[in-house]
C-alpha cells in the first residue's frame, strides 16, 4: 500500500476543507399548481405527476 511521505497536520487539512460546503438545493415554484419542487424534476401533486407545469401521469380515479 502507498504511504504518505510526511504527515499532513490537522491545521493544514482543516484549512483545505474549509471551502467544501454543502449548498442547499435550488427550489422552483410551479406556476400551474403552486407546488415547490426541485428544478428539472417531476413531482406529485394531488395524485398526479407534473413536469414543467403539465400533467405527465394523471391521477387514478377511485372505483366505488
Amino acid at each position: 500500500m502507498a504511504h504518505p511521505k510526511s504527515r499532513i497536520s490537522k491545521q493544514r487539512k482543516r484549512k483545505r476543507r474549509t471551502h467544501k460546503k454543502a449548498t442547499p438545493p435550488t427550489v422552483a415554484v410551479c406556476k400551474t399548481t403552486g407546488e415547490a419542487h426541485l428544478y428539472h424534476r417531476a413531482y406529485w401533486h394531488e395524485g398526479s405527476m407534473y413536469y414543467k407545469g403539465q400533467v405527465v401521469i394523471p391521477a387514478e380515479e377511485e372505483l366505488d
